[in-house]
């Protein structure tokens, strides 16, 4: 499915050493799919170490074991180093990338290198990327029905990106991040009172460095300080009782005088942190498999795919997977790969015909359950073919792909854009299995849209705030959060025509997520 721009066709044309080799491993565990070309020790022992950092998150802040399928779980493709990455994720701005994250419905994805090279003491490491995206994650999933202000989002996030896991398997909390010292002790760029705003609106480079590092140092101040986590709490319950940002702060006292407590915090000598016995932490069963040829022939293709294309490299990575995928028309993986890039660039034929392989070979691929309905219903729109049967033909492919597995999302999310391709009114059915496609990913931003405004239009105004905020105060995404802030807006004033008119770009930026 095409879902970013920034690909670079360069890299398709010649594969790189490291993704075309033979040597790629698969490593699942309960939270982790895991692909890298490496030993099978070495990719256990990474996968473990994942793993690890998941169970000391849930141990430490006491939640529970995350009861979705393993279509929650977070697909990492582990590549030679940070050239390779950059390579993958564009030029220009990117250029200092070390590994990223793209949280999805359809399969969230996050890119990291093997090899880091020499970061120094003071550099951001791909762990300390990995570990951030993660968290939010985490908070996502298992945090999904409360408000929570950027500062908050973004401190938590560090607070356990430093993670430091030890030989003995224990996981230690609180360490700085150096990699932020620039701005850790500079009140200036973020005062507390603009640093708690919910929209704290455009930040320079500095000021946005400052809102993480700022916000890492006062939810560790919060977090370690006993006095003050009673403070945290009830500024939570102030945020999510529909209090202003000024008035929640109240919760810490004078404002003008927390900077200073925060610096006087962060200057300690030994700062406190919270460390998690290994003994305490079970990570579960990690299965290792070498790729079958077909999957390691096509893994340059699919991870274009799942890095993303445009409508200008789409032709180029359909072209490299028909090319790696041919000498396998059986093995499943390889025609799932070349069913998703033949979609991609518009090759509906070609993509139904290598979801039929796949099929052939696995009749339980949701995957090829789905491209198969995509490719027929994406004729229909582009034929324009309003024939209800063609319609509901194509759409049984999705009740297929729910039945194999009525815990991923994706198919519920297909089953309902199929009513929006066709320009008829979802049917209940349908809006209720929106509704629990984003209880299974909440993590998912434009998927909490379209389920408030599903909400909205059912007069549950409480429930679709709870999917908003997050949204609304997410400065990582802020063309979903413009819509979320427009929508809120609408509802504070008590407009619902207004709120579910702001609505209206979501379906298109659904759209341009599957471009971008």
């Amino acid at each position: 499915m095409i879902r970013k721009l920034w690909l670079l066709a360069s890299l398709l044309a010649v594969a790189s050493p490291d993704v075309a080799s033979a040597a790629w491993y698969q490593a699942s565990s309960k939270h982790f799919v895991v692909y890298a070309n490496d030993s099978p020790e070495r990719v256990k022992a990474y996968t473990e170490r994942l793993e690890r950092f998941d169970q000391a998150i849930r141990y430490w802040h006491r939640m529970p074991e995350d009861k979705r399928g393993p279509s929650a779980r977070v697909t990492i493709f582990v590549l030679s180093d940070i050239g390779e990455i950059q390579k993958i994720y564009g030029r220009g701005s990117t250029s200092n990338v070390a590994g990223f994250y793209d949280p999805r419905a359809s399969g969230s994805v996050a890119f990291t290198p093997r090899n880091a090279g020499n970061e120094g003491d003071y550099g951001l490491s791909a762990q300390a990327i990995l570990f951030h995206e993660y968290t939010h994650h985490f908070m996502l999933t298992n945090m999904s029905d409360a408000a929570f202000p950027p500062w908050f989002t973004e401190g938590y996030a560090e607070l356990h990106a430093t993670a430091i896991i030890k030989s003995d398997g224990s996981v230690q909390f609180g360490a700085v991040p150096r990699y932020r010292q620039w701005t850790v002790a500079s009140p200036m760029l973020l005062p507390a009172a603009k640093l708690l705003e919910p929209y704290p609106g455009k930040l320079d480079d500095d000021s946005r460095d400052a809102l993480y590092s700022r916000g890492w140092l006062l939810m560790h101040y919060l977090t370690f300080d006993a006095d003050r986590r009673k403070q945290l709490a009830a500024y939570i319950i102030a945020i999510n009782s529909g209090k202003s940002a000024q008035e929640a702060g109240e919760a810490f006292g004078k404002l003008s005088e927390l900077d200073g407590k925060m610096n006087a915090w962060g200057s300690r000598k030994a700062m406190p942190f919270n460390e998690i016995s290994g003994s305490e932490l079970h990570t579960g069963t990690i299965a290792v498999r070498p790729l079958t040829p077909g999957e390691a022939a096509v893994m340059p293709a699919l991870i274009a795919s799942e890095r993303g294309v445009d409508d200008k490299t789409a032709p180029t990575v359909a072209a490299l997977a028909e090319r790696l995928a041919a000498p396998f028309p059986g093995d499943p993986a390889a025609q799932n790969e070349l069913a998703e890039a033949e979609f991609d660039a518009k090759n509906y034929a070609a993509s139904e015909a290598a979801a039929d392989r796949a099929l052939a070979a696995d009749p339980k691929s949701v995957h090829a359950l789905l491209y198969k309905g995509m490719a027929q219903q994406a004729v229909l729109v582009r034929d324009k073919i309003s024939d209800s049967n063609r319609w509901a033909t194509a759409r049984r492919w999705y009740l297929a792909a729910n039945k194999v597995d009525t815990e991923n999302p994706e198919p519920l999310v297909q089953f309902y854009d199929s009513f929006v391709e066709q320009k008829e009114k979802p049917t209940a059915n349908a809006a209720n299995g929106l509704l629990y496609a984003y209880a299974l990913a909440p993590y998912d931003p434009l998927l909490r849209l379209r389920a408030a405004s599903v909400l909205i239009g059912r007069d549950q105004e409480k429930a679709a705030r709870i999917a908003l905020y997050p949204v609304a105060y997410n400065i990582e995404e802020s063309g979903p959060a413009e819509i979320a802030q427009k929508v809120l807006k609408a509802l504070d004033a008590g407009d619902k025509t207004a709120a579910l008119k702001a609505f209206e770009p979501t379906e298109k930026k659904a759209e341009d997520k599957k471009k971008a």
